[in-house]
């Protein structure tokens, strides 16, 4: 079969709300190319040599997002759509960068063998490692495994707003906690948290494609007993209150989050959000504060923040 290979060249700052855009328009796969994840990897002595030396020599120095979309459906629409969804980024305060987005043809062999090029095993924090289905791990003591296809997934779970949650879940999840996923995409945080314990995991997606993909990753993993997944926006489909409610989007809709997810929170639950440039950094915090939240930590990893906040 013959695909449409879109290529998307943007900054790491866009990285996770293209991707998403990208989902939304129900594609075959993303792949995302970002030498600054592959070089922060490699100061860390957990990591595994993955990383084919053209991606460092592509002369792009942004990422690259690469997405495919069968010949049979309307390219032409779907590049319009894409191109419009990115530009409307900027009232959000994100930075696209160039946002160039390219068309070219690829053979479906040629892609789907694609990703075993760029994903291997990574440990993201003390604990758990995300591993792609197809790949060899030895598992040492005290990891916790969490299996990936990238063919299926939001990414590869790597990232660094997505390690900085599952470091924070490591701190936080005890073996009675109740935890939210708010905007869970793949359910890699969803699924973080029960392997770590958690009694009981919401995640909640207002994308189906997502909820899809997380009861997907959920089965893979086997905690469907304790990890339910559902399509809405949390005010809609959640009745009780969790001792961590953990949600990896962006700055703007933290900001928003912030004014009604204390409703869903125990008196004293954690808020993990993570997504948060530089830039929007202070903002986020001024407004966790003003809606009665105290600010905890800050975490910083390349050119990502998390913040952990309480309810004062």
């Amino acid at each position: 079969m013959k695909w449409s290979e879109i290529t998307i060249k943007t900054s790491t700052e866009a990285v996770e709300a293209i991707t998403n855009i990208l989902y939304e328009q129900n594609v075959g796969g993303v792949s995302i190319e970002d030498p600054k994840d592959f070089k922060f990897q490699k100061k860390n002595d957990y990591d595994w040599d993955f990383v084919e030396e053209e991606i460092f020599n592509s002369g792009y120095d942004g990422v690259i997002i690469k997405t495919y979309i069968t010949e049979e459906r309307d390219v032409t629409e779907d590049i319009n759509t894409i191109k419009e969804k990115i530009q409307g980024l900027k009232e959000f305060g994100i930075d696209i960068g160039e946002a160039i987005v390219e068309l070219s043809q690829v053979d479906e062999q040629d892609w789907a063998n694609e990703w075993k090029n760029y994903y291997k095993p990574a440990k993201l924090g003390q604990k758990v490692v995300v591993k792609p289905t197809w790949e060899e791990y030895e598992a040492k003591d005290g990891d916790l495994i969490i299996e990936l296809d990238p063919g299926m997934a939001f990414g590869t779970g790597t990232h660094e707003t997505t390690t900085m949650c599952i470091r924070e879940l490591e701190n936080y999840v005890k073996q009675d906690s109740k935890v939210f996923d708010i905007g869970c995409g793949s359910g890699i945080l969803a699924i973080a948290a029960a392997k770590l314990g958690a009694k009981e995991v919401l995640a909640v997606d207002l994308d189906e494609v997502a909820v899809r993909v997380s009861k997907e990753n959920i089965e893979l993993n086997n905690v469907e007993s304790n990890v339910v997944a559902k399509h809405g926006n949390l005010m809609d489909v959640v009745s009780d209150k969790a001792d961590i409610v953990v949600a990896n989007i962006i700055a703007d809709i933290i900001k928003i989050l912030a004014k009604d997810v204390h409703n869903f929170m125990k008196d004293d639950a954690v808020f993990i959000s993570s997504g948060i440039i530089h830039a929007k950094v202070e903002e986020v915090k001024a407004s966790l504060i003003e809606n009665g939240f105290e600010i905890v930590k800050v975490e910083s990893l390349g050119e990502w923040n998390a913040i952990v906040s309480k309810l004062k």
